[in-house]
């Protein structure tokens, strides 16, 4: 493959390709269906809009300490890297394995079932349709990832503009009917029942708040791009906030073109927003036309998850000797191949899993949340860790409002590492049980004798 073991990645990605990256993984399938949970459960326009903006005011508190890290510790390894030097290398590995076998593996795989459903109704492919479909995404990204980052991120860059062009077309259907005009299907009926106005009560709020913040999660991602974006270190905070602005203005624009279109109750009731608009604006031809647009968000998502979620596994490489095959990076391709294929392989086999099973989506959704929040937990509360335990570091941006900022981000993701335990099923004790199993792992690496350890170190 011609991996080089010593390879290190480069300053290759520019600001628009890394923002591209930052939100084709954040504007992902969550953003055509959870509008109408957060109806639901604010019960008003102005607190349903105030969740949305207070979703991304938390997610700019939680870049700004990301941004802290990595204009510190640039690196392609991102949280693994800030666990590495808070916590040591045995937590780290624990998340290069959670990474690996969960959180990245998962995603990839729920995003992967998006994407059948949604294809299976524009071509279908039989009884197994949407499995197929899953499979066939994951492998076709592979290989274009494994071509190399130009590749990748520029099919990065089309997809993105593909799929924030879907959410500009659902914004001008909500704002024509909302001017007036000529609704191809019949509005649907206001429930009397329905209540509306004002606030709801803390227990509803929060609730839209696991949604909102949900639709908002993976600017995170952002970290691991950190050593191969051109320019100062700081160029990190620009990619940040530039990005979460985008998304936030997005989906806000968004849910007003929902109301407006279909009604606060008409939002609350509906299964598929979108496809709810899109019916009543252009009529049934709108339905494919939203299947089409959310594949095509999937596919988005889940080829920046390719991207960033394939240097952990590098970064562990050159870490663990054992491990030194996933720490080679390929020169000319700006790429860690080896880990790429691992990647995708182990993802390949939970789409087999969740073809099998009823409802993959939803088992693969509880399958990582309590992993990735508790994670999440502990990089935020590193930024605390290393602020006192290497303060002589250059740091070219510092979070304002030291420690008030982190630690109320860190109550967040507390808060929703609760949120995804509360009601535990299958799917998570499945996460949590493979995340103890890397523990099981870490431990039999560590016992093999020195001399396992030199024959497989970067002088073999």
């Amino acid at each position: 493959m011609n991996d080089a073991p010593q390879a290190q990645p480069a300053q290759t990605l520019r600001l628009r390709e890394a923002v591209a990256i930052i939100v084709g993984i954040v504007v992902g399938a969550g953003i055509f269906k959870s509008p109408s949970l957060v109806a639901q459960f604010t019960g008003s326009p102005q607190w349903m809009i105030a969740a949305w903006v207070l979703g991304g005011a938390v997610s700019l508190i939680g870049a700004l300490c990301y941004a802290e890290l990595a204009a510190a510790w640039p690196h392609a390894g991102g949280d693994y890297h800030f666990l590495r030097l808070a916590y040591g290398r045995r937590v780290s590995f624990l998340f290069a394995w959670a990474r690996f076998s969960v959180i990245t593996t998962g995603s990839i795989a729920l995003l992967g079932f998006v994407f059948g459903d949604y294809m299976s109704a524009v071509l279908p492919l039989g009884a197994h349709g949407a499995t197929l479909w899953a499979a066939l995404a994951v492998a076709a990204l592979t290989w274009l990832n494994v071509r190399g980052i130009h590749a990748s991120a520029g099919t990065q860059s089309w997809l993105t503009l593909a799929e924030v062009l879907g959410l500009v077309l659902v914004v001008a259907a909500g704002l024509w009917l909302w001017a007036g005009g000529t609704p191809a299907a019949p509005l649907p009926p206001a429930d009397p029942a329905q209540p509306s106005g004002g606030m709801p009560s803390p227990g509803m709020l929060g609730l839209a708040m696991v949604f909102v913040l949900l639709t908002y999660g993976g600017w995170n991602e952002a970290a691991y791009l950190s050593a191969e974006l051109r320019g100062p270190r700081r160029r990190i905070l620009h990619a940040l906030i530039i990005s979460i602005g985008c998304i936030t203005a997005l989906y806000v624009a968004v849910n007003l073109a929902y109301m407006h279109g279909l009604g606060l109750q008409g939002m609350a009731r509906s299964e598929a927003v979108a496809a709810d608009l899109l019916r009543v604006a252009f009529g049934r031809g709108g339905e494919t036309l939203i299947a089409a647009m959310v594949a095509v968000a999937a596919l988005t998502s889940i080829n920046a998850t390719m991207i960033v979620g394939a240097r952990t596994n590098f970064a562990v490489g050159r870490d663990w000797p054992q491990l030194r095959a996933l720490g080679r990076w390929h020169p000319q391709r700006g790429v860690p191949t080896l880990a790429l294929l691992l990647q995708s392989g182990f993802a390949l086999a939970l789409v087999a899993l969740g073809g099998a099973l009823r409802g993959g989506f939803e088992a693969m959704v509880d399958y990582t949340a309590p992993v990735f929040w508790s994670f999440f937990l502990l990089s935020t509360l590193a930024l605390i860790v290393l602020r006192r335990r290497q303060p002589e570091t250059p740091r070219p941006f510092k979070v304002p409002l030291y420690p008030l900022l982190p630690l109320a981000f860190a109550g967040v993701c507390g808060y929703m590492l609760w949120s995804s335990l509360v009601y535990v099923k299958t799917g998570a004790l499945a996460g949590v049980g493979v995340l103890l199993a890397g523990g099981l792992v870490m431990l039999a690496l560590e016992r093999r004798p020195p001399a396992a350890r030199e024959a497989t170190g970067p002088g073999a």
